[in-house]
Order: structure tokens, then sequence, then C-alpha cells
């Protein structure tokens, strides 16, 4: 996908997925779709509703702007996350169908999450029933499963990086930091509350560092802040580094929960819960709902 120099519209498309017909080969370009609401913007462009005038088919459009990407030297970022993504299957990853690009701009065609973004829902609740929180927690354990059996690690998960679905069903919808975990690696990516240890220190880090992200999501989403938070950056960088874990008395958290955090976060990532052992946890088989849809 070379971002930076095409003047025509160029595309990867997957179109028995979108359009219905396996054969047809054309590209993509923007009269392909109807153009609907804004659903969100980001920091190089917006997202918005469309549907694919062949197929009927409604997605996501996702809108890039060039000069912004190149300005902010996310090209080779922006190339990594469409190549790993598009080849994800998973019910609780968000599906890349293809892309095209003009002279301006970069379109991502993603399946569309109508629930939105779950980062406006725990503001809205403040935090999670436990039923609710376990089932999230077990669906992105199994989406993390099925990541790193491709050798995807994707180090940023993080509310704002999770959509719901039709059904209730939560979806990883942001690659961005994601790498092929075929080398180790020792970037500084992600968001710091995120960030576990071995990142924040710069170290070797492997898969783990998503089990440590989920429990942090875990604690975020039963007491609705994560748990090294701090009003400075440097004393929540100190607290990730000496595992500051402390449970506040409110909201009231079940000691099973507690328990499932404690032993996803934990300094040493090879001491890490590993995440089919997760699935097997007792706070999880007790509260997830095994359809890994949350119906409130």
């Amino acid at each position: 996908m070379a971002i930076a120099t095409e003047t025509q519209p160029q595309q990867h498309k997957d179109s028995s997925e979108v359009s219905g017909s396996a054969a047809e080969q054309r590209r993509w370009t923007l009269n392909d779709f109807d153009i609907g609401k804004p659903l969100g913007r980001g920091k190089f462009g917006h997202v918005y509703l469309a549907r694919e005038k062949t197929s009927n088919h409604i997605v996501a459009l996702k809108v890039l702007f060039k000069s912004q990407l190149q300005q902010s030297q996310v090209v080779h970022q922006l190339r990594r996350e469409v190549e790993i993504q598009s080849h994800l299957r998973h019910p609780h990853i968000l599906r890349l169908y293809g892309y095209f690009y003009d002279q301006k701009r970069v379109y991502l065609i993603l399946e569309y999450a109508p629930k939105g973004e779950l980062y406006k829902e725990l503001q809205k609740c403040k935090y999670f029933s436990e039923r609710r929180a376990a089932t999230y927690v077990a669906s992105l354990a199994r989406a993390l499963i099925y990541c790193h059996g491709k050798h995807v690690i994707h180090r940023d998960i993080k509310p704002e990086n999770l959509l719901i679905g039709s059904q209730g069903e939560l979806k990883i919808a942001d690659f961005g930091w994601s790498v092929h975990t075929f080398n180790r690696r020792r970037t500084m990516c992600g968001t710091l509350d995120y960030l576990p240890p071995e990142m924040v220190e710069s170290v070797e880090h492997d898969a783990s560092v998503d089990i440590w992200s989920l429990g942090v999501l875990c604690y975020e989403f039963l007491y609705g802040v994560p748990p090294f938070e701090a009003k400075e950056h440097s004393d929540t960088y100190r607290r990730i580094i000496q595992v500051d874990l402390k449970f506040p008395p409110k909201p009231i958290v079940s000691s099973a929960a507690k328990d499932l955090i404690s032993q996803m976060l934990v300094k040493d990532s090879s001491q890490r819960l590993p995440l089919h052992k997760l699935l097997e946890h007792p706070w999880i088989v007790q509260n997830a709902e095994p359809s890994g849809v949350y119906r409130s």
C-alpha cells in the first residue's frame, strides 16, 4: 500500500465480503459508496457510516488524510495496521474489508459496530457489573488467544480501542500499535495507563504485554478508573514499575475478581496468568456469558 505518491485510486478488495460477487475484481472508489452520517473523528481523519451500492452492505468508512499521516510519520504504522487487521477473522475483532486511496486521502472499509464506543458506555455507566465485565474480559481473552496464535500482539488494549457490535458483543477495533511477534520488541508505544512495566522501562517484551493490559482493563471495568492512574505521568510510571496495585473499598468488587486481576498484573511477565487459564478462572466461569454477548 504505497500511500504517498499514487494519483489513481487503488485498492485491496475482499470483494466476496462486501459486494457479494467473488468474481468481481473492479477497484474500489468513493463512487462505490453512499456516505452517511459521521460516526466519529480521529487524529488523522473521520469515520462515516456508508453503504456499498452494489450489495447494500453497511460499513464504516474511515477517511484518513495523507498529509497528516506523513506529517506525524505514521504511514508505516498504518500500513502495518491494514496488513494485520485485514487478515484477522474473529467474532471479537472488527473486520477490515479493504482499502483504497486517492491523491489526498486513504479510505479503510471497516465493519460497522452499531452500538458504538465502549469508552462512552463506560463513562455513562461509571463502572460495569461483574457479569458484564467478565463477559467482556473473556471475549477479549479469546480474541487475543487468536491473535497470539497468528503471531500478532496488540499492545494497545484500552476502552478507546473497543467497539460494541449489534448483539452487544465486544470488538477490538484499532490495530495501530500491533506487531507480528517473530521478534521480541523494545519500542515504547500505547497509552501509559495500560503499559506493562517492561514497556515502560523499554526492555524486551512479548505477547504477555496483552495479558497485563487486559488486567488493567478488567480493573477499569469494575472500578471506573485504571489501577495506576496518577496526576503526574511520572507517578503513573512509578506505580506501574512498582506494581502499586490497590483495591478501593467502593464500588464493592468480589474477592474472585480481585484475585484474577492480581494474577494478571504481575511484574515478571512470565508469571502472568496465561489467557487460556484466565478462561478457566472461577470468576470468569461463574460470571461470563458463554455466548460472549452481554445484554443489559
